[in-house]
């Protein structure tokens, strides 16, 4: 973004846009079915951040139970949420952040400093779940953390890098805004 061209105003909306991919991400974490899987035929079990849903046979009947029952479950939903809420903030204050003709560097190392809290948070929420699942509730057959444990840890990682990089933006604060004068490699005979 800084070197070989790339001109701020047309790569500015690059990390916002990193941001909202992660929200999305988030969501679909919070929202989506397959924390927790059966590997094999016939699907036994299937869980999310909020409930576990097994089912006897193949013609059965799926019983859910809330996951709100047990303290680890609360505490991994309410963990794995702080920092999606927090993921949220950030987003909205890189909106406002360079929507701004004129950045404010520090405000951007904050928001940077906001995405690690919400990475800390997330990966509490993302390590409590398997740990405690595994340890407290029955599995029968075999059973994989699937495609929306992969999710939450999709932005869990995002988190971390979009937090480095609005950490070291502000280092490179001149080059960003035009005030370095170019260094050219070509000279006159």
């Amino acid at each position: 973004m800084v070197k070989y061209g790339l001109d701020y105003t047309r790569c500015r909306w690059i990390l916002p846009l990193l941001l909202g991919i992660g929200v999305i991400f988030g969501i679909i974490a919070l929202a989506g079915r397959g924390w927790l899987e059966s590997q094999t035929l016939p699907y036994m079990q299937q869980a999310s951040l909020w409930q576990n849903c097994r089912r006897p046979d193949q013609g059965g009947e799926w019983s859910c139970e809330s996951l709100m029952n047990y303290a680890w479950g609360r505490a991994a939903a309410a963990t794995y949420l702080v920092g999606f809420l927090l993921l949220v903030i950030c987003f909205a204050l890189a909106i406002i952040a360079f929507a701004i003709d004129t950045l404010r560097f520090n405000f951007i190392r904050g928001i940077g400093g906001l995405l690690f809290v919400a990475a800390v948070f997330s990966i509490m929420g993302l390590v409590i779940y398997p740990v405690k699942f595994s340890s407290e509730i029955e599995m029968t057959g075999i059973n994989m953390f699937s495609w929306a444990y992969g999710f939450g840890w999709t932005t869990a990682i995002m988190e971390i890098c979009l937090g480095f990089f609005f950490c070291c933006l502000p280092n490179y604060e001149d080059q960003i805004l035009g005030n370095v004068k170019p260094t050219y490699f070509y000279s006159s005979p």
